[in-house]
């Protein structure tokens, strides 16, 4: 079952910032594969415990094996006979499987690998292994999985008018991003039509003293802003990830849409994390002095923040590419 590929990608060497493990990774077809073999050296966990989170991940319907999984044909001199060649199937998976494979065994390996491929799958478009062609498409892919995605919450949740009014401009925006982003190629886009400077750095400590303001004025519920875990400490931490001395999320833009992405998904307070996610988002672009238009209306209006934040709340994991685009697209210089 699953694909069946040629050897025609290219391999890049990733080595765990301990030092102790070094991967030789494969790039084909717009992301990396790694084998269960390799999962376990990465994950430092035993191959039962791999194989059966894989095993688990296709039972369970989080990820499509037909998509995620390929056997690929490596052609090689034959060892013992001389101008021959021999041909050798290996089992592999892709980012979205080892992603998976990593928030199961709640490993900090494979988050460091996840920044990494990101960082290395940039690259491999920006230089044209990929062909660029398909990016035109992609982006029509990603608005019918928007309108999917949108599909779902409706499924999922009784709406009431304002949120119902909300999807529908969720989807007429992103359609207007999109036939804007026809014009541009992809690259020059993402440079043009977000903003660098940054105004206001959050922390965990002005963002907790921020939300404190938001529980004294509309809630009083003991439970509301009351931290779980660390996990909410970790996504701020996370909007300002760097690789190479670069930020993974460069623009304004992109880490408040990874801050409200995380903030709705971890689930890092025992009530309220919707609400908090969604103030924190506006105050992020509020204290980067772009939440208002020249005119002076604000960038994204109530309706339409609902709705983006049900639609986080209904997606998956595999889905946060798309999601975090859709929001970008929302709120950069087009709109």
């Amino acid at each position: 079952m699953g694909q069946e590929i040629k050897n025609k990608g290219e391999i890049v060497i990733y080595q765990t910032p301990d030092g102790v493990a070094e991967l030789d990774v494969r790039l084909e077809q717009d992301t990396v594969w790694l084998t269960q073999a390799q999962m376990v050296e990465l994950f430092e966990r035993n191959q039962s415990v791999i194989s059966r989170h894989i095993n688990n991940i296709f039972k369970e319907g989080e990820l499509d094996k037909e998509v995620v999984y390929a056997k690929f044909a490596y052609t090689t001199p034959h060892g013992a006979i001389e101008g021959k060649t021999q041909t050798t199937i290996v089992q592999l998976y892709n980012l979205d499987v080892i992603i998976s494979v990593g928030y199961r065994v709640k490993s900090q390996r494979g988050t460091q690998f996840r920044i990494w491929a990101n960082k290395i799958l940039k690259d491999y478009i920006v230089k044209g292994y990929a062909v660029n062609n398909k990016l035109k498409i992609k982006q029509y892919e990603d608005l019918k999985q928007t309108v999917m995605l949108l599909s779902n919450v409706i499924q999922n949740k009784v709406l009431t008018n304002d949120e119902a009014i909300g999807l529908l401009r969720v989807i007429a925006d992103y359609t207007y991003a999109l036939d804007t982003l026809n014009k541009y190629d992809y690259q020059q886009l993402a440079v043009e039509k977000t903003t660098d400077e940054e105004k206001f750095h959050a922390t965990y400590e002005n963002a907790m003293e921020a939300i404190g303001l938001l529980k004294s004025k509309f809630d009083s519920s003991d439970l509301f802003a009351n931290e779980k875990d660390q996990s909410f400490k970790s996504s701020i931490n996370t909007i300002y990830q760097t690789f190479d001395g670069k930020d993974l999320y460069p623009s304004i833009e992109e880490k408040a849409a990874m801050l409200l992405y995380l903030v709705t998904k971890n689930h890092s307070f025992s009530d309220g994390n919707k609400r908090i996610a969604a103030f924190l988002f506006l105050w992020f672009l509020e204290k980067n002095g772009i939440l208002y238009k020249p005119n002076g209306l604000r960038l994204i209006e109530n309706n339409t923040m609902v709705a983006l934040t049900l639609m986080i709340a209904e997606s998956r994991t595999e889905e946060k590419d798309v999601i975090v685009k859709v929001v970008v697209n929302l709120i950069n210089k087009n709109n």
